[in-house]
């Protein structure tokens, strides 16, 4: 294709984006910000990131394929994958619990950021391959591979949100047996 061929591709598709998709790429980019500084949030607030990220990555399956044996499979598996990694990755030294303010302290970090980021693009990208080739939505490989990636995605916010929690509830039994 001719550069200004792609030029006028590109084009289109930024200009058939959705003003709701820019708004929802904004809040992520604002998120991710916060999350590169230390913070302390409360533990409500550990549940909004993995819960935009799963509605995030099960629209899209839903929407792009369906749910169907290949896509929950293939999205199933990676997500316990991903669990399994974040799972490993916190520890005392990123995170820590503070059951007596009911909040806990995260050490800065640009992961979450790039993480999010890596989602927003995996998802666009494929709105955008399926727009031009709509015959993907039924392509096996195609399916499992895009299910792998947001499972995979879904698994490390999901894994790191569930370790805090299990690391406050040890937390606040200690502190109850204190």
């Amino acid at each position: 294709m001719h550069p200004t061929g792609r030029a006028k591709m590109l084009q289109q598709i930024i200009t058939h984006t959705p003003l709701w998709v820019w708004a929802i790429l904004a809040f992520l980019m604002y998120r991710g910000f916060l999350a590169s500084k230390d913070r302390e949030l409360g533990l409500r607030a550990i549940f909004v990131i993995p819960a935009v990220m799963l509605l995030l990555s099960l629209q899209g399956i839903a929407g792009s394929f369906g749910f169907t044996e290949a896509s929950v499979a293939s999205w199933v598996a990676s997500v316990l994958l991903g669990s399994v990694i974040s799972w490993k990755s916190v520890n005392n030294t990123n995170v820590r619990v503070l059951p007596e303010k009911a909040s806990v302290f995260y050490r800065g970090s640009w992961v979450p950021m790039a993480l999010m980021m890596a989602i927003f693009l995996v998802k666009y990208c494929v709105n955008v391959i399926i727009a031009i080739n709509p015959s993907l939505r039924l392509d096996t490989s195609f399916i499992a591979a895009v299910c792998l990636a947001y499972g995979l995605f879904n698994g490390l916010f999901l894994g790191k949100m569930l370790k805090v929690l299990m690391m406050f509830k040890q937390q606040s039994a200690m502190m109850v047996e204190a």
